[in-house]
């Protein structure tokens, strides 16, 4: 099984689908919770489609961890890559 390049504007564009917001609003200091209004099972749908999409395993440890998108794209980067 091959991953997807991670593309940091094709994620910005996935995660504001899956959030059914304007990309824009996804900037990578933008709160998922506080900004974004996301809730814990739409945290849990991002997450599923990530694994999916990259081939990667999210912790729920890590998961938890995750408050913006610049932090989901630098676990994702790490994860890719290493």
């Amino acid at each position: 099984m091959t991953t997807a390049t991670l593309e940091k504007e094709s994620l910005r564009a996935l995660v504001a689908d899956a959030l059914d917001v304007e990309i824009e609003d996804v900037t990578d200091d933008a709160r998922y919770v506080d900004d974004l209004g996301v809730d814990s099972l739409m945290g849990l749908e991002i997450m599923v489609q990530l694994e999916k999409k990259f081939g990667v395993k999210i912790s729920e440890k890590e998961f938890g961890e995750i408050t913006n998108f610049g932090q989901t794209y630098s676990l994702l980067r790490g994860k890719v890559t290493g």
